[in-house]
């Protein structure tokens, strides 16, 4: 199984090229609780925008045409997607996402309810999930203990 992980504002919003425009606890811990002990998949400019290199319990995998060095400590290197035999997680960045979504079986979304002011040239956005997915799960609307934003869970999967 491979699936793909993100949280996306209501309009698509994911980042605007080096971090998250939110701070929701309770997505963090949905994404750990998710990706604990499965490999992790992510774009170098992903990799990079870590608070912590390598995230810890996951084997980490970077997308890149660079080679290996100081820069990717702690991760495994290759510019094509791995073969894996685990379940593994894709995390970004865009184009990650666009170049895998292809051979993903489940996506899990944070959907959370906010408009980022971002200029249209620094907005990056989650791909499209189109029909070849369903929504077979979706949380109620919380609110966040930390700021209030609003945010739900949602988990499609592939319809085969």
């Amino acid at each position: 199984m491979l699936g793909a992980i993100w949280a996306q504002s209501l309009d698509g919003v994911i980042g605007d090229g080096t971090e998250m425009p939110w701070h929701l606890p309770e997505d963090l811990k949905h994404f750990k609780e998710i990706t604990l002990g499965h490999p992790i998949i992510m774009g170098r400019r992903t990799w990079e925008s870590l608070p912590t290199r390598p995230l810890p319990g996951r084997t980490n995998h970077v997308l890149s045409s660079r080679e290996p060095g100081a820069w990717s400590r702690g991760a495994y290197v290759s510019p094509d997607l791995p073969d894996l035999e685990a379940d593994a997680w894709i995390l970004g960045g865009a184009q990650v996402y666009e170049a895998t979504i292809d051979e993903v079986d489940v996506i899990e979304r944070t959907l959370i309810d906010v408009h980022p002011d971002l200029p249209a040239s620094r907005a990056v956005y989650a791909p499209r999930i189109d029909d070849e997915f369903e929504l077979v799960w979706e949380g109620n609307w919380e609110t966040s203990k930390s700021d209030g934003l609003r945010y739900k869970f949602q988990r499609f999967e592939r319809k085969q």
